[in-house]
């Protein structure tokens, strides 16, 4: 079932980036599952946010959760580490795109689901969050994370086999589907023991630190990142830290790695 949901939003994503994408913008997906009773989903109310839904607060009898990470291509990672002051514009872009995206994928995915029987429930890509202390109400990388979709970077990005670049979405369901085992190992350098934290030089903004995280430094950059883009629809981001790093684009190489 796994395989055929993962070709599903593998149409989507090819779809789009020939229809809506200006010299490519996607890598090939990655799906990954939860089961719904998955006990770390309890912890997301101290780690995340004191108020994150559960799945059955989204879906009554939810069985699953299905996550998805749309890889961005190297280009876009690129052009965003280049630009020295605001986020490029094919960043913002492609965030613009990439959250539409989203929404196609989840309709489509919800939607086969539907049709064999099970009920779906999607949630929006993104702006789901409490605008005063930054935290979301549900939390997409969390919830891959548990999903098994790959382990946090010091830089707060979820590194997946496909890197870090790139966006999350998920819908939940009651649909049983056979739960993605977690990684075993870290896939940040630093975290693993190595030597990185390429990531920290990268924020430009006072935001990013070896021992802190300034949320709202952060979200001061994004806002006026979204003032330089007036001309587009909200785009609140940035990505610098997560651009031209070892894990960028794939799962960096160290002795626990290879």
């Amino acid at each position: 079932m796994m395989e055929w949901l993962g070709q599903e939003a593998q149409r989507v994503v090819l779809n789009w980036d020939r229809e809506h994408a200006r010299d490519g913008m996607w890598r090939e997906p990655l799906l990954a599952a939860a089961s719904a009773d998955d006990p770390l989903f309890l912890q997301l109310r101290r780690v995340a946010a004191p108020d994150h839904a559960m799945p059955a607060d989204l879906l009554t009898g939810a069985r699953s959760v299905l996550v998805f990470f749309i890889p961005f291509v190297r280009r876009l990672g690129r052009e965003n580490a280049a630009e020295e002051e605001f986020a490029a514009r094919s960043w913002a872009e492609a965030y613009v795109v990439t959250n539409r995206l989203i929404h196609a994928v989840n309709e489509h995915l919800g939607a086969a689901i539907r049709d064999r029987g099970f009920a779906a429930s999607t949630t929006p890509a993104t702006h789901n969050f409490d605008e005063e202390r930054l935290v979301s109400g549900w939390s997409h990388k969390h919830i891959a994370f548990i999903a098994g979709l790959g382990t946090f970077g010091s830089h707060h990005w979820l590194i997946t086999e496909a890197g870090c670049c790139g966006r999350l979405g998920s819908l939940v369901t009651t649909l049983p589907l056979p739960p993605t085992p977690r990684p075993s190992v870290e896939y940040c350098l630093l975290k693993a023991g190595g030597k990185c934290g390429v990531c920290f030089g990268r924020c430009r903004y006072d935001a990013l630190f070896p021992d802190r995280f300034d949320r709202q430094a952060c979200y001061r950059q994004c806002l006026v990142n979204d003032s330089h883009h007036a001309d587009l629809p909200l785009v609140d981001v940035c990505g610098k830290c997560g651009c031209e790093v070892p894990c960028s684009h794939g799962i960096p190489r160290s002795p626990e790695t290879g």
